[in-house]
């Protein structure tokens, strides 16, 4: 694909926002756990202000990279039926390698890594890595790879050329104003055992 492909199918406009549309639903799926699943309470599990993980964005733009011509090819049969755990264990060793990678630039430029409860986890690496959510960072790459990813494509195909142009800005100028302004104030997300409570957030909303 050479430049004025790019342009004309705004690809790398969309992938921004793919990046960024992850990042939000990976912040979800860990909040989800630490408050329903792990009963922790809640806390921003993002190293932003804003609801998103960056570090999700950056796995699902490395699954893309690494499988998809891989799930465009359809005329082998026995690929066909392979593909599934394929995707599984390629997903999960990008995203654990992309988790690893992550806790050490975390360490050296903040001095640690929101997920250091990974040492409570039965099978893990230094808290930096755990068995149970590598696995489930495969499962979720062979849900983002079959389902998740070709639903963002029809929902990108939708807006007009303009429109994905505008989106595409108002987002980076959310993202550089959070990047600004933890930089400038030295933000640091509320640990878990610090963290306010379901129960809490309800009795504050009167719900």
């Amino acid at each position: 694909m050479d430049i004025r492909q790019i342009k004309e199918k705004q690809s790398v406009q969309k992938l921004f926002l793919c990046f960024w549309m992850y990042a939000v639903l990976g912040w979800c799926y860990e909040v989800f756990i630490e408050v329903f699943v792990k009963r922790w309470g809640f806390h921003n599990r993002g190293d932003l202000f804003g609801p998103y993980c960056p570090i999700y964005g950056v796995g699902a733009l490395l699954f893309l990279l690494c499988f998809s011509r891989l799930m465009k090819k359809k005329d082998v049969k026995w690929l066909n039926i392979a593909k599934p755990l394929i995707i599984f264990v390629g997903c999960m060793t990008v995203a654990t390698a992309v988790e690893l990678a992550a806790t050490y630039i975390l360490e050296y430029t903040k001095g640690s890594w929101p997920w250091q409860t990974y040492s409570e986890y039965k099978y893990n690496f230094q808290a930096r890595i755990a068995l149970s959510t590598s696995v489930r960072f495969g499962l979720g790459g062979v849900l983002f790879m079959y389902a998740v990813q070709p639903f963002f494509d029809w929902l990108l195909s939708k807006p007009e050329r303009r429109t994905i142009n505008i989106i595409a800005v108002t987002v980076l100028l959310i993202v550089l104003t959070d990047f600004i302004y933890v930089t400038t104030t030295g933000y640091k997300p509320v640990l878990a055992e610090g963290s306010v409570s379901l129960m809490q957030i309800l009795l504050l909303f009167r719900i």
